[in-house]
């Protein structure tokens, strides 16, 4: 009887091992100028990635993807451009999530904030925290080792919430 608290193997047991990526999974990564006709690029890119790589997201989650991919590129142009001229779009797809994410070399770390109903801009991050909850997924901002900043929503795919970062909670 082994005491250690340990399992010993099982006879002809095979050792797990990690499962192949599916043909969608991938990091795909394009920069575009920080003018306003990069948003509707930006949207189109990710949109015919997600198609062209076959991801398993149902059109509500398409469309959430590329509302915040809007948003986020929208936000870099109108605040970051004059430190940044360019605007760098990831999308992480994993077994499980999509992962979407918004660089710039503006340092600033923006917040979600409540706005005024009367003014006509100024609430995109809490657009992108609200669906990014609404999802089951979290979102964040983080500095780059440049001095700039990322800001990131991974959205899961299945009913189940999970991510691709360590990050249990939301700072958006």
């Amino acid at each position: 009887m082994d005491v250690s608290g340990s399992v010993p193997p099982v006879k002809g047991a095979e050792p797990e091992v990690a499962a192949a990526p599916l043909a969608y999974e991938g990091v795909w990564r394009f920069t575009a100028p920080a003018v306003e006709e990069s948003v509707p690029q930006a949207r189109r890119a990710v949109r015919d990635l997600l198609g062209r790589q076959e991801v398993p997201a149902d059109r509500d989650l398409v469309y959430s993807l590329l509302l915040i991919v809007s948003e986020l590129v929208t936000n870099s142009v109108r605040h970051a451009a004059v430190l940044s001229p360019e605007v760098a779009v990831e999308v992480a797809i994993g077994r499980e999530w999509v992962r979407v994410a918004v660089e710039d070399n503006h340092p600033y770390r923006p917040k979600a904030l409540e706005a005024d109903f009367g003014q006509t801009g100024g609430r995109g991050l809490l657009l992108v925290r609200e669906i990014t909850l609404e999802a089951g997924g979290v979102c964040d901002v983080e500095h780059t080792s440049t001095g700039g900043k990322v800001i990131w929503a991974a959205l899961p795919l299945t009913g189940a919430a999970t991510s691709p970062a360590a990050t249990p909670t939301s700072a958006v």
